[in-house]
């Protein structure tokens, strides 16, 4: 199989081009060239999507069995991307985000679940951001998905909608935060309830599954998280403290508490969201199609590892929005104490 991946040197992009090596495809990569990926096994084309001589060059390049887009954001480029790829390609994987749906993360959802509307030839300033609601960035990415649409047609897209995306070289910071903050030991606050299931999937499967729908030729859109129900806030919490050989006390603090003291929802701490859809992503089709998920403890440990190993941690812009401050921790959970309240 030659492979194509329009980014493929940050986290998922990654995760699918080394994927796609171990599996012996041969594996292009399009982009800047603004960070090093470290695989020698792919070969590199450098350009810019915007830019559409580049864009007629890498389809000179081609043919290619299936294209894998893990950098589409606005609308329109990915329309005159994916329409000059269309003749020399004959898939294309558009990597989307549940944050298509009207409804998320308000309401359980699953592919049946109305998508916001962006027109396929929409530019970067189309949708608005609400709060607790639809965002711009859900609004061009349901452009994007109808751009690729436009471009191949149905039966040759394949729109992957992943949720949260735990794993090796996580860039966001979720998942590194809580290891190093239960890493540091100490009374920790920890959000909600133990017991609140959490779905997130881990970057290696759901490369794994991208490779999957191009090998089986799967069309349409497929929901990918773990499943509905499977482990938990405490269990992750818990797995964090086994990884990093810690000792922490976690203090659970209602969401309603929370609220009230102003500890800001996926930011502060980090995959706490109170909202009943947040993770109640209907997987069901993914799983029916061949999605297998690993154990979140395996995800734990090996993002351990590799944070350990590589000495890598955050390195994106969103990472400076992740985490509370040492000193707001113990303000809320001091101020938790003084209440009197108990979790029951």
């Amino acid at each position: 199989m030659r492979l194509l991946v329009l980014g493929g040197t940050w986290f998922v992009g990654h995760a699918i081009v080394t994927a796609a090596i171990d599996a012996g495809w041969e594996v292009t990569t399009f982009n800047r060239g603004t960070s090093d990926p470290h695989l020698e096994a792919v070969r590199t084309i450098r350009g810019d999507r915007t830019c559409p001589r580049d864009i007629a060059g890498l389809a000179a390049a081609g043919p290619w069995g299936a294209v894998v887009d893990t950098s589409g954001y606005v609308p329109s480029n990915t329309l005159s991307v994916a329409r000059t790829l269309a003749p020399t390609a004959g898939r294309y994987v558009f990597m989307s985000t549940v944050s298509v749906y009207r409804d998320w993360p308000v309401k359980p959802l699953s592919e049946r679940a109305q998508v916001l509307y962006c027109p396929p030839d929409s530019g970067p300033d189309y949708g608005t951001d609400t709060e607790d609601g639809p965002t711009r960035y859900g609004y061009q990415k349901a452009g994007c998905e109808a751009a690729a649409v436009a471009a191949f047609g149905v039966d040759r897209t394949t729109i992957l909608r992943p949720g949260v995306v735990l794993g090796p070289r996580e860039y966001v910071g979720r998942l590194p935060w809580w290891l190093r903050r239960v890493a540091a030991g100490g009374e920790v606050l920890a959000p909600g309830s133990p017991d609140r299931t959490i779905q997130p999937v881990d970057v290696r499967d759901l490369a794994a599954f991208t490779l999957h729908t191009i090998t089986e030729q799967l069309s349409g859109p497929f929901n990918v998280c773990a499943p509905v129900d499977g482990a938990t806030f405490g269990d992750m919490l818990t797995e964090c403290a086994h990884v990093t050989r810690s000792d922490p006390s976690f203090t659970w603090v209602p969401n309603d508490a929370l609220l009230r003291y102003g500890v800001r929802q996926w930011s502060e701490l980090p995959l706490w969201r109170t909202f009943d859809g947040v993770w109640r992503v209907d997987t069901s089709a993914a799983q029916a199609a061949g999605l297998r998920c690993r154990p979140l403890a395996e995800t734990v440990r090996d993002t351990w590892r590799w944070m350990m190993e590589s000495g890598e941690v955050s390195a994106h812009d969103r990472a400076a929005e992740i985490g509370i401050s040492r000193e707001k921790e113990g303000q809320v959970l001091d101020a938790w104490r003084r209440s009197g309240e108990r979790t029951g």
